[in-house]
């Protein structure tokens, strides 16, 4: 006997059966509360598994970490220079440059070597046993004689030296002292900030941060922009947007992107930071980290604009040979912060640390310079905040009324113009 099950009408209705997943859940986004999410965490992963990225930023690390061991290894490498004399007082000189070189840096040593006269100095030089000869002149005061252009690390000791011995021999002719003839005759230098000596550093971590940056930028913007219009070509976005809004699609690619990036430039400034710390530079640590932590700041929000960006140049393109042209302009703003970066000062530097985009590199550099005020910072990233999201909210637009347009290239005019 077969006996047939009735349903009431107060019982709910059946669950509707599929024959199988739908095109948006076969690839992985179907409906979920956080269909971004999903986005991003496939970008990551790609990235992630992707060889080439995997090798670049290796690569990077490695070119870091030899870089400070370089320079550990140069700090601590001392510089010998043999000088080639003939007689007493060519010794006595010498011997008193090394003083003098040893004072201003313990890593710089010069001594002397006795030779018998300008044939056997030629031959020792020209073997590489001694640097330069030092000989009196006929007519007074001494030369010394070299196959190459002398070391500014030789040349300066000695200068000092042959002029301190001269102006002792002078003075004691004149009946006064050296001390007297030299009075008031030396110059010194400071900054208005009080610090000494770290000018080239300051300008080598700029140039850090400009690279870093520029690097960052075009390599995940570009990934963007291709990742963007190949779904566009492949047609693959008209699947996805069965399962997913636009608005979503695009927030997952931002934020999956700007996880790795941010974490890479996070991985790198790691590595320098402990690369400086075995350096002589160190004792700037403190203020170097304060200046790359407002670095990792002005990237994470300046990134997240920029991304939007390339993500709609992305959109604009109907095929990937169109790229070069969508994403020109993006490509000239990085260029120009690269170039500008450590090139400008003055008022130039302080307008453009709290200009959009090149307050990414300006600021970092200024704060390193002991040059910002302590609101200053807070300022510009607000105002860099600012920028990211009304870019966002443009180019969200300007995504969604772009992107589904197969009919050629899309002007930004156009897409801003085309209803929604």
């Amino acid at each position: 006997m077969t006996t047939t099950a009735h349903r009431s009408p107060s019982d709910p209705p059946a669950a509707p059966t599929t024959e199988g997943p739908g095109p948006g859940e076969a690839l992985g986004v179907g409906r979920t509360e956080r269909p971004w999410l999903i986005v991003a965490l496939r970008e990551i992963v790609v990235r992630l598994t992707n060889r080439a990225f995997l090798v670049s930023t290796l690569v990077t690390l490695v070119f870091i970490a030899g870089y400070g061991a370089f320079s550990v290894w140069q700090s601590g490498r001392t510089t010998t220079w043999t000088v080639a004399v003939a007689d007493s007082e060519a010794t006595r000189l010498v011997g008193q440059a090394a003083t003098t070189a040893r004072a201003d840096d313990d890593k710089v040593v010069i001594q002397s070597r006795t030779v018998g006269g300008e044939a056997a100095a030629r031959a020792l030089v020209e073997a590489g046993d001694a640097d330069a000869w030092l000989h009196e002149n006929p007519s007074g005061g001494w030369t010394l004689t070299s196959t190459d252009d002398p070391d500014n690390d030789l040349v300066g000791p000695l200068e000092t030296a042959v002029r301190t011995a001269a102006l002792t021999t002078n003075a004691a002719a004149a009946g006064t002292t050296v001390a007297a003839l030299e009075r008031g005759s030396t110059l010194a230098t400071t900054q208005f900030d009080g610090q000494q000596g770290t000018g080239g550093f300051v300008k080598g971590a700029t140039f850090a941060f400009a690279l870093l940056f520029f690097m960052a930028a075009m390599m995940f913007g570009q990934q963007i922009a291709a990742s963007v219009v190949e779904e566009k070509q492949s047609r693959l976005v008209e699947i996805l947007v069965t399962a997913i809004p636009l608005r979503a699609l695009l927030a997952g690619k931002i934020v999956g992107n700007s996880v790795i990036a941010l974490g890479q430039v996070l991985l790198f400034a790691g590595v320098g930071l402990v690369a400086v710390s075995f350096t002589d530079m160190a004792k700037l640590l403190p203020t170097l980290g304060a200046a790359v932590v407002w670095f990792v700041l002005f990237f994470a929000v300046g990134f997240f604009a920029l991304a939007c960006l390339f993500a709609v140049a992305g959109a604009l393109a109907s095929r990937t040979e169109d790229l070069q042209s969508t994403t020109a302009p993006m490509t000239t703003i990085l260029m120009l912060v690269y170039v500008l970066s450590f090139g400008l000062g003055g008022t130039a530097l302080k307008v453009a640390s709290f200009v959009p985009v090149a307050s990414v590199v300006s600021m970092p550099g200024r704060i390193l310079a002991g040059d910002a005020a302590w609101w200053e910072p807070p300022l510009a990233l607000v105002v860099m905040a600012g920028f990211s999201v009304a870019t966002i909210v443009l180019s969200e637009r300007i995504y969604r009324r772009s992107l589904l347009q197969t009919r050629g290239r899309v002007s930004w005019k156009q897409a801003l113009r085309s209803p929604d």
